[in-house]
């Protein structure tokens, strides 16, 4: 669509960076509105990426394009709105599958990885799991690839074991491979880790478990946003991802499976949108993803992450993982200096995720008192709790950068954070 009702605007300063082979960064970070406020009188500095990305404004203009100008259910009506209104939130589909090098009838559109890994556990793993069966998740996973599998098994009777950490914060390669027994029917793994920023080697893991028999689902959330993901290339069963860390809107998200996969699972909620025939001795349900998608799904948020990943795109992620390396060089180096402060995970080639403690101070007094200079961080135990009993720490401090971030505002940090501790003297 062209002109003032336009879904998919212009994607800003970055994309005539690219053309001239180099990406100005300060002109990307012009692309953010909310990077420009202050917060209790000081220039903001956003370091909590890993809990919610910031959004370019292709991304809001996008959500209100749609709303000003093309406003109507998908798949509903005839009428020239209804079309429009379809064609864009299909169009959004084809985009985040072209992004992730799937095909868009693989890809559930759904409110993010909790929906995504819920409705793995319900549909696939809750009908072919039961007693003796086993599920194998890492001490690293965010709760929300954990509370769902210990769902599954206490209905099924299946059990749950866990593959351990190196003290370096990477995974246990040698203990996974041990405990990828016949017994093991499931296997769920992060790509990157919410806390530590380890970036687990899913492609060789999936291609063990495959060799094997044992289904894979892989938590995606802390990687789409910060490096290039070819799912395809991965290798895995399930691909589940969350749409708002990756620059686009909240209550978006996907879940990508392999076709056989979507076509033996049964719905997981029902309702309209989901099935071909209705009547009341029984009903015909539609083919995948759409009997995943009952009901009205969240089109201007799917029209907003059809536009983020057309921003990424332009971009280009390999741009985006370098950016985020050379600043997490920068952030280390500056904490190293700090004493009392110790930094928690260095596997190799970790993302851009630090958590930290401060010796003699808590993780909430840190946070609290930093965001009165301005510096958003999140502290607590980030939707972690077997992690971090395993660290030895009731909470920590998690600053997580973004390609939007920048040298300066390391700098500030810093300075914030010296300022906090004499304070806290």
């Amino acid at each position: 669509m062209n002109g003032p009702g336009q879904l998919h605007p212009h994607p800003g300063p970055a994309a005539q960076a690219l053309a001239a082979d180099a990406v100005d960064w300060a002109a990307v970070r012009a692309d953010f509105p909310l990077l420009a406020r202050e917060v209790h009188g000081k220039p903001l500095v956003y370091f909590d990426s890993a809990n919610t990305g910031q959004k370019p404004a292709a991304v809001i203009d996008a959500v209100d394009a749609f709303y000003r100008h093309h406003n109507a259910n998908v798949s509903r009506a005839v009428h020239q709105l209804g079309s429009e209104a379809t064609e864009a939130y299909e169009g959004a589909r084809r985009r985040i599958a072209r992004f992730t090098n799937v095909r868009p009838d693989d890809l559930v559109l759904c409110s993010g990885t909790t929906f995504a890994i819920n409705l793995v556990a319900y549909s696939w793993a809750l009908p072919r799991l039961g007693p003796g069966d086993v599920i194998l998740l890492t001490r690293m996973e965010h709760h929300a690839n954990i509370v769902p599998w210990q769902l599954v098994a206490q209905r099924t009777g299946a059990r749950i074991e866990v593959v351990e950490l190196l003290p370096d914060g990477s995974l246990d390669l040698d203990m996974l491979r041990d405990k990828m027994t016949g017994a093991v029917k499931l296997l769920a793994v992060t790509h990157v880790s919410n806390v530590l920023g380890t970036v687990n080697p899913v492609a060789g893991i999936c291609r063990e478990a495959r060799r094997r028999g044992i289904t894979t689902v892989v938590d995606g959330s802390q990687a789409l946003p910060h490096r290039p993901v070819d799912i395809a290339a991965i290798g895995c069963d399930f691909y589940a991802f969350t749409g708002h860390k990756m620059c686009g809107p909240t209550g978006t998200g996907a879940l990508w499976a392999r076709r056989e996969h979507l076509a033996a699972m049964p719905p997981f909620l029902g309702g309209g949108e989901m099935i071909t025939e209705v009547r009341l001795d029984g009903t015909v349900f539609a083919d995948p993803p759409r009997r995943f998608e009952a009901g009205t799904p969240n089109i201007a948020g799917f029209i907003g992450l059809g536009a983020a990943v057309d921003y990424l795109d332009a971009l280009g992620m390999a741009n985006v993982e370098a950016r985020e390396q050379e600043l997490l060089a920068h952030f280390n180096e500056e904490l190293r200096k700090v004493d009392g402060l110790r930094i928690l995970g260095a596997a190799p080639g970790k993302a851009a995720v630090v958590s930290f403690v401060v010796d003699g101070v808590h993780a909430h007094d840190l946070a609290t008192l930093l965001d009165l200079q301005g510096v958003a961080i999140r502290s607590g135990q980030h939707c972690a709790h077997p992690l971090l009993q395993w660290l030895g720490v009731t909470a920590t401090c998690r600053a997580s950068l973004a390609f939007y971030n920048t040298h300066d505002e390391i700098e500030a940090f810093v300075a914030a954070l010296g300022k906090v501790r004499r304070l806290l003297a």
